[in-house]
């Protein structure tokens, strides 16, 4: 698959009660808690992580959308720019089996203190509808444990269905695809 020029920026996204912004390097700290939150890190291995790591996330972040033309957003309150959550595509390139190949994996997490109020179905509505008018890739993938029931509920009603069962070094994961929009698909088919 032919890939995007080389330095694409993130779009802004605008959602009733939210804005998905690039993120920034004032994003550092805001990130720092979300990766350190026992809530959010629980069904990822349940270790905080470290600076150094949110610093490579970060820096991660910027890689994608300039090479792939896709990439992670900062989800930020649109009352108030608050910094909740983070969400979008990426190709992680994980060492898994079986492997995810070339398919834009979605994922998310928002501080704790948002769990429950629908934002992150919200924030990653706002990802697929873009995802499904800007992407060549006929489909989207993400991979959740078994004991994740907030984002098995979640990725059931953003329309993923199990494709199958992987593992990620010691954990057992189930993969999940999900097909573009068909309108989406035919607007695409259209403009080419």
């Amino acid at each position: 698959m032919p890939h995007p020029q080389l330095s694409a920026a993130a779009p802004t996204l605008t959602t009733p009660r939210l804005i998905l912004r690039p993120h920034s390097l004032d994003d550092f700290e805001a990130s720092l808690a979300l990766w350190s939150d026992p809530v959010v890190t629980q069904s990822m291995g349940g270790l905080a992580f470290r600076e150094s790591d949110i610093w490579q996330r970060l820096l991660r972040y910027g890689g994608l959308w300039a090479i792939l033309g896709f990439g992670y957003w900062a989800i930020t309150d649109r009352s108030d720019g608050r910094f909740i959550g983070e969400a979008g595509l990426a190709d992680w390139r994980r060492d898994m089996v079986p492997s995810l190949g070339p398919v834009p994996e979605s994922g998310w997490a928002l501080l704790s203190d948002f769990h429950g109020r629908g934002l992150a179905l919200e924030a990653m509505q706002a990802v697929l509808d873009w995802s499904d008018r800007k992407l060549a890739s006929d489909e989207t993938c993400c991979i959740i444990s078994p004991s994740n029931t907030a984002s098995l509920k979640l990725a059931n009603k953003l329309g993923y269905q199990p494709g199958g069962t992987g593992q990620l070094g010691e954990n057992c994961v189930t993969i999940f695809k999900r097909p573009r929009a068909a309108t989406a698909r035919q607007t695409l088919a259209t403009a080419r």
